[in-house]
């Protein structure tokens, strides 16, 4: 019986390992997707991004602009802001507070340069769904069960062969849908553009870290 469980157990395990390995076509979009944004000295952007609840009903639509360039980046919706420096990340909610994190404590999410970029070949086991019309699209699912998401399908553009929409389903089958447009990717973007600035806020406002 022991010889039976030891049996079940190894196959069990193969087909972990084989159901895990990464499909070559994806991995070869991803990979060309990953080399042209490092050939990228800045990129701005506006962006959508829609909300929908679990049960197929709009939770509302965000709209707004993006910056970044290399591990760093900005990002505008309304009066929020959200400022990465590549070390840490300023969230302002707008209002009167600004949240501080290190860039490891956002691990379990999905950053902007990170949904763009290289971000795929340790985190995800990754599989070409199609590659119909204007762009291909692909599965990702994180190794790492603790994110707060379930799977992203990204969707490169294959003329520009960039990412420019994704479609993340966080843990309780909610979905997030984001999409790019106005891509500008030679912006002279200023490195004082990701320096945190608490002058620029309100003069009340107030730090949590």
């Amino acid at each position: 019986m022991k010889k039976f469980y030891s049996v079940v157990l190894a196959l069990v395990a193969f087909l972990n390992i084989t159901l895990a390995q990464n499909d070559p076509n994806a991995k070869k979009i991803l990979d060309a997707v990953s080399a042209k944004m490092k050939t990228f000295k800045g990129v701005t952007a506006s962006f959508v991004i829609k909300s929908i609840t679990s049960k197929g009903k709009s939770n509302g639509v965000k709209t707004g602009t993006i910056s970044f360039k290399g591990q760093k980046y900005m990002l505008k919706q309304g009066k929020t802001e959200i400022l990465c420096d590549g070390a840490k990340v300023y969230n302002y909610d707008g209002n009167k507070t600004i949240t501080v994190s290190g860039v490891e404590e956002g691990a379990q999410t999905l950053s902007p340069q990170n949904l763009l970029s290289n971000f795929y070949d340790k985190d995800f086991v990754y599989h070409l769904i199609s590659s119909k019309g204007n762009y291909s699209e692909i599965e990702l699912v994180p190794v790492d069960k603790r994110k707060n998401f379930q799977k992203v399908n990204v969707f490169v553009d294959r003329a520009k062969n960039m990412i420019t929409k994704a479609r993340i389903i966080d843990k309780g089958n909610n979905v997030i849908e984001f999409s790019l447009s106005n891509l500008n990717t030679v912006a002279p973007i200023s490195e004082k553009t990701f320096v945190f600035d608490k002058n620029k806020y309100p003069k009340d406002v107030e730090i949590l870290d």
